[in-house]
């Protein structure tokens, strides 16, 4: 009956995975099967970590994601937990021997979103290695299965795709953040004056990020590539139509990619690899 409690657990998270975000749902459902549902898991567990910071403004957060983090250690350590969603992180960490000072810096920085409202240099570079870069290496030990060498060989690469989602989705998000959240993580903008010079320079930062992470997508195991470039295909449109908007409209409105054209690019990456293009 374990077996069926794991399996229910795992499908938690695919729910979860599904209910939230159709460009990951996407790609994951590229992957080979035996990949599918430790990448839900690790999803599942950062969304719902995610969603303590933004959404759960009537409850006491701070106690919730302390709480959160306790129950997740104590998982790992234990191997169970009454929580689906954690039950279903702490096998895959278990089993791809996934280094907790990951899991400790994703959560310090979904600690830090609780009460930071402005980010210099230095906590803007912790929090994106927390929320995203982290993640991104998660992924990676499950895609190299215990493969030590492999994974440190992609370690840079991972970094770098994590980095691009995360910054996409912080130019994408800007409005929330600011006018809803008062949060702004670019550091040095004056989001007040936001000007198109400020927006290249992040742009041409975020450029950096795709380019040298392509070329880490081009040598992960066959099994998991096809499922990242169209994760990594899906955020470089995201990020070309953010380029194309002036300023001042990324202020006003959050720019997305319609479900019909995530569709189309989903194909054009299938076929893009059946022509051996990556």
């Amino acid at each position: 009956m374990m077996t069926l409690y794991n399996e229910t657990c795992f499908e938690c998270s695919k729910l979860i995975t599904n209910k939230y975000s159709t460009s990951f749902s996407l790609g994951i459902k590229a992957f080979d099967k035996g990949y599918r549902y430790p990448i839900y898991a690790i999803y599942g567990f950062v969304r719902y970590a995610d969603e303590i910071v933004d959404t759960f403004h009537e409850h006491d957060k701070q106690r919730l994601i302390s709480d959160f983090r306790s129950e997740t250690f104590k998982a790992i350590s234990e191997g169970i937990s009454l929580n689906p969603v954690v039950h279903a992180f702490q096998q895959v960490v278990n089993k791809y021997s996934i280094e907790h000072d990951l899991i400790d810096a994703f959560l310090r920085s979904m600690e830090m979103d609780l009460d930071m409202k402005a980010y210099n240099d230095v906590c803007y570079k912790n929090y994106i290695y927390g929320s995203a870069e982290a993640i991104g290496l998660m992924c990676l030990r499950v895609f190299t299965n215990n493969n030590h060498e492999q994974y440190e060989a992609l370690l840079h690469q991972a970094r770098s795709l994590g980095s691009a989602f995360q910054k996409v989705n912080f130019l994408r998000d800007v409005k929330a953040d600011f006018q809803e959240r008062g949060r702004t993580y670019f550091p040095n903008i004056d989001f007040n004056n936001f000007t198109e010079t400020d927006k290249r320079i992040i742009e041409a930062d975020i450029k950096n990020d795709f380019d040298n992470a392509f070329e880490g997508i081009k040598r992960l195991p066959a099994g998991t590539r096809l499922g990242v470039y169209i994760a990594y295909v899906y955020y470089l449109q995201l990020f070309k139509k953010i380029s194309y908007t002036p300023a001042n409209v990324i202020l006003q409105k959050r720019i997305r990619i319609s479900d019909t054209r995530k569709m189309s690019l989903y194909v054009k990456a299938v076929l893009q690899q059946k022509l051996n293009v990556i």
